[in-house]
C-alpha cells in the first residue's frame, strides 16, 4: 500500500493539487470583488463570503461549467493539502513549527471540501444555506450548555489566534519558506513577496474580525452578534475607519490569490 508521501509525490496528485491551488485562488479573487463592493457601498444579492464568490460564478453565462471547474479543482486542492498535512513539510524545522505547517493544510482542505460542495450545489440549480445564520445556530447551542458563554469565548481566542498567525506569515513572509522562488518566472519574485505579504495580512485580519464577533457574543450571550466572513466585513462597514480596513481586506484577498497562483507552480513537495 502506498504511503502518505508517495501519494503526495506522485504526479497526478501533484497536477490536480496545484490546478485545484489555482481554483482557490480564483475564490479569492471574487471575495476580492466582493469586499470592494461592500468599500464602495454597492449594493449585492451575494453575501460577502467563499459561496457569495460561487454565486458569483453562477450568474455567468458559463456559470454551470465554470462551477464544475472549480468544484472538481477544489476538492483536488483538498487532496492535495490533506497529504500536506499528512506527510509534507518535511523542509521547515523545528518540529513544532512543521506540525503547524500541517495543521493549516489540514483546515485548507476543510476548506476546500466545503466550498467544492457548494459550488456543485450552486451548479445543479441548487442554493447554499446562509453562513451567517448556521454560525449563530451552533453559537447559541454552545451558550445554551453548562458553561457556554467561556466554550464559545475559548472558540473566539482560537479564531482570533488563527487569524494572528495567518497574519504573521505575511509579516515575517514565512510563506515564503514553502516556495521555492526560482520556478517563479523572472521579475516575478519580489511581486509574489510583496503581494503575498499583503495577502496573508489582509486575510488574517478578516479571520480575527470573526473571532472578535464570536468573542463579543461570549461577552454579551447573544448569538446573533456572531457570524461569518458576510457579517464580519459588513459590521466593519459600519464602523469608523472601517471602510479603510475593509479596503486593506480586499486587498489583501487579491494579495493571497497571486500567492495562490505562485503557489499553483512553485510550492515544494
Amino acid at each position: 500500500m502506498a504511503t502518505a508521501s508517495e501519494v503526495r509525490r506522485h504526479p497526478a496528485v501533484q497536477v490536480l493539487g496545484r490546478a485545484g491551488m489555482v481554483c482557490y485562488g480564483v475564490v479569492h479573487v471574487l471575495l476580492a470583488v466582493l469586499t470592494a463592493q461592500v468599500v464602495f457601498g454597492n449594493s449585492s444579492s451575494e453575501s460577502t463570503d467563499q459561496k457569495g464568490a460561487l454565486a458569483l460564478v453562477a450568474e455567468s453565462p458559463a456559470g454551470p461549467f465554470l462551477l464544475w471547474v472549480l468544484a472538481v479543482g477544489l476538492f483536488a486542492f483538498a487532496v492535495w493539502q490533506a497529504v500536506l498535512a499528512v506527510s509534507g513539510y518535511h523542509w521547515i524545522s523545528p518540529e513544532k513549527k512543521r506540525w503547524m505547517r500541517r495543521i493549516g493544510s489540514g483546515a485548507r482542505a476543510v476548506t476546500g471540501v466545503v466550498v467544492g460542495i457548494a459550488a456543485v450545489t450552486y451548479a445543479v440549480g441548487g442554493s447554499s444555506s446562509d453562513s451567517n445564520e448556521k454560525q449563530q445556530t451552533l453559537t447559541g447551542e454552545v451558550l445554551a450548555m453548562p458553561g457556554g458563554q467561556v466554550l464559545v469565548g475559548i472558540a473566539a481566542a482560537v479564531v482570533i489566534g488563527i487569524g494572528v498567525a495567518i497574519a504573521r506569515k505575511g509579516v515575517k513572509k514565512s510563506f515564503e519558506e514553502d516556495l521555492t522562488m526560482s520556478e517563479l518566472p523572472t521579475g516575478t519574485q519580489k511581486w509574489v513577496e510583496r503581494l503575498g505579504r499583503i495577502g496573508f495580512i489582509g486575510k488574517g485580519l478578516s479571520v480575527v474580525v470573526i473571532g472578535v464577533l464570536v468573542g463579543v457574543a461570549a461577552i454579551t450571550a447573544d448569538p446573533e452578534q456572531s457570524g461569518g466572513l458576510d457579517k464580519a466585513l459588513h459590521t466593519l462597514a459600519a464602523q469608523p475607519f472601517g471602510v479603510v480596513v475593509l479596503a486593506v481586506i480586499a486587498v489583501g484577498f487579491l494579495g493571497y490569490a497571486v500567492y495562490a497562483f505562485a503557489a499553483a507552480k512553485a510550492h515544494k513537495g
